[in-house]
């Protein structure tokens, strides 16, 4: 999920202002911003915001579900540690094989056999990223694939027979069937990061494993669980992520100098990076705020914000902060948005199981109302999980078509049709059973439409959406009980869960931005809808989009489209999740002198090796 909002740190007033304070007295580069010279100036400090409530908050590139996030993903991670693949090619959605760690992969053996070439780029500590480092992560992953965010049972790391280095900087793969090559490349490959040898010990005084010691901790699947064990314990502690020995190991272009538990973080230059272009800033700086406004506070003085956003709300300041030296740039991703329905809750859970129900939410989520006055047009309708914006070849006319227009009044009469009756201000349920005019298989007598939604807060076009679905429901006579929390909160609230469990109690949740698709690059739904799925935070299960989602990981040529229009297709009508519109991710306001920065990643992607300030 690459949920495009991210994790939760409080941060209070004083926090803010205090950041207020160190930004405008650091950042030399901004002050220059109205100049028209464009000499290239090596060195400065970029000052990035972070979005409200979302600052770092994991550093370890295996993460679980509770853990994964864009920001931690592409806006900190990615600066220290690279995926084997790089995404991203001058703003369009495509492979970039030129910034990634290995050349093309090649397959064989009727695409069961999978051979990967990496470049042998340097870690910061000298050693060569090679194929023993790919064999660690696939060790690690192998033996905690469960507590790995992006595992779907059967999918990856499970179709992997077999793997090893054959040559120094020569990894192979043996699949269990044969794959498209594009979604194995795509989906599947995307997710191989190299990990250094320095991490694969159990305690930070074990001594590091050479490359061929056989006795090496993730060699068996218990010393690879004590590793993960370790690491994961480590990058629960972010108080020590700029100090941690562990941590300072990058192949990346950017080294974390500095951070705080409220999500700042100094990054400088890592010398031994392998990878073009080499960074120009001499620091880069993202700074955590506590909400949209208090962020404005600070772009619109114009000093300490070298990369930031005009939230939706101020769009009437956008000229102010123009002559502040900044340049507007909305910023979309290949994504889409919704809310997921607890299908495992034991109390209204049989009620979200009813596609009839499922079609009365969705008729009170008016998207195209929401995109004009929420999103003040900065924003596109989601009407299945495949993405219609930025332009891609995967969407088709059903996913860029409402298949259930707004409207309360067909709501209400979807469930009085099928055995409701408003009682007071409330559907109750009057006719049980599974009958075309009766509630429904597990629905019982009384049950009542009353549920709770928990979503961000920080946000006020996210609260204001919330507010109108809570009003539009009252019209059909559902009760949508309203609570706030950062999206930290909101991401541990509505994780999969099983009936029996204490933390099976949430019902709706909408943690702001959806589903991106990073690593995930091809949207075929494995990772988001597939039973079992990590990320299937609904635990939404249908034989019918099970078998969907399989065809279209090894449909090629014409029937790979045909595969994914049938998919999208049932997606779109059966409902998995309450479909909303997905805001653009931010309104970018640049600084006039950073340069590099535009065109901005259609996966969230944040380069600062490309920027550079000019006078």
């Amino acid at each position: 999920m690459r949920s495009s909002w991210v994790k939760f740190a409080a941060v209070s007033a004083a926090s803010v202002l205090l950041l207020a304070a160190c930004g405008s007295t650091a950042s030399s580069s901004s002050s220059s911003s109205s100049s028209s010279s464009t000499t290239r100036v090596k060195g400065g400090t970029a000052y990035f915001a972070e979005q409200p409530l979302s600052p770092p908050t994991y550093i370890f590139p295996l993460m679980s579900g509770a853990n994964e996030s864009n920001v931690n993903l592409y806006e900190f991670d990615t600066l220290m540690f690279r995926n084997l693949y790089f995404f991203g090619v001058n703003g369009k959605a495509q492979i970039n094989y030129s910034q990634s760690l290995a050349d093309a992969p090649v397959y064989s053996n009727n695409n069961r056999t999978v051979t990967i070439r990496l470049k042998g780029w340097k870690w910061s500590n000298g050693e060569t990223v090679d194929a023993r480092d790919l064999v660690f992560w696939m060790n690690l992953l192998k033996a905690n694939r469960t507590q790995w965010f992006d595992y779907v049972p059967g999918y990856f790391p499970d179709n992997v027979v077999s793997y090893k280095a054959t040559g120094p900087l020569t990894f192979v793969m043996q699949l269990n069937k044969s794959y498209s090559p594009t979604w194995f490349t795509y989906n599947e490959l995307s997710q191989l990061v190299p990990l250094p040898l320095a991490w694969d010990k159990t305690s930070a005084t074990a001594p590091t494993p050479s490359a061929t010691d056989p006795n090496a901790p993730d060699l068996t699947t218990a010393g690879a669980q004590a590793v993960y064990k370790f690491l994961n314990a480590a990058a629960t502690s972010l108080s020590t992520y700029a100090t941690n020995p562990l941590w300072q190991v990058v192949d990346g272009p950017w080294r974390l100098t500095s951070f705080t538990t409220q999500g700042k973080a100094v990054f400088v230059p890592n010398t031994k990076y392998s990878g073009s272009p080499k960074p120009t800033l001499s620091k880069f700086v993202e700074l955590p705020f506590s909400s949209d406004s208090a962020e404005f506070n600070v772009l619109s003085s114009g000093t300490s914000i070298s990369y930031g956003y005009l939230p939706v709300t101020d769009l009437p300041q956008k000229a102010r902060v123009a002559s502040e030296g900044y340049q507007f740039a909305p910023w979309q991703i290949f994504s889409f948005n919704y809310i997921p329905l607890n299908y495992n809750n034991p109390t209204v859970g049989a009620i979200f199981k009813q596609l009839y129900v499922r079609q009365a939410l969705e008729e009170l989520v008016d998207q195209p109302q929401w995109v004009s006055t929420f999103l003040k047009g900065y924003g596109t309708p989601s009407y299945s999980p495949v993405p219609t914006v930025p332009p891609n070849p995967f969407d088709d006319s059903v996913s860029r078509t409402a298949q259930y227009p707004y409207s309360p009044t067909n709501a209400k009469k979807l469930l009085t049709s099928h055995g409701w009756k408003l009682v007071g201000t409330v559907m109750t349920c009057v006719t049980p059973g599974s009958a075309a005019n009766e509630c429904g298989p597990g629905v019982k007598s009384g049950q009542m439409m009353n549920f709770n939604l928990k979503y961000i807060s920080g946000l006020t076009s996210v609260t204001e959406e919330m507010t109108a679905f809570q009003s539009a429901a009252a019209q059909a006579g559902i009760k949508i009980n309203l609570s706030q929390a950062p999206f930290a909160g909101v991401i541990s609230y509505s994780a999969a869960c099983t009936p029996s469990q204490a933390s099976c109690s949430w019902q709706m949740a909408n943690w702001g931005g959806g589903w991106s698709y990073s690593p995930d690059y091809y949207p075929s739904g494995e990772t988001l809808f597939a039973a079992g799925a990590a990320s299937n935070n609904g635990s939404y299960n249908s034989s019918t989009a099970n078998t969907l989602i399989a065809a279209t990981l090894t449909a090629s040529g014409a029937q790979a489209q045909n595969a994914l229009d049938a998919y999208q297709n049932y997606m779109a009508k059966h409902l998995p999740v309450i479909y909303q519109p997905a805001p653009d991710v931010q309104l970018s306001e640049i600084a006039s002198n950073l340069h590099g920065v535009t065109p901005q990643s259609p996966y969230e992607y944040i380069t600062p090796e490309d920027w550079y300030f000019t006078k």
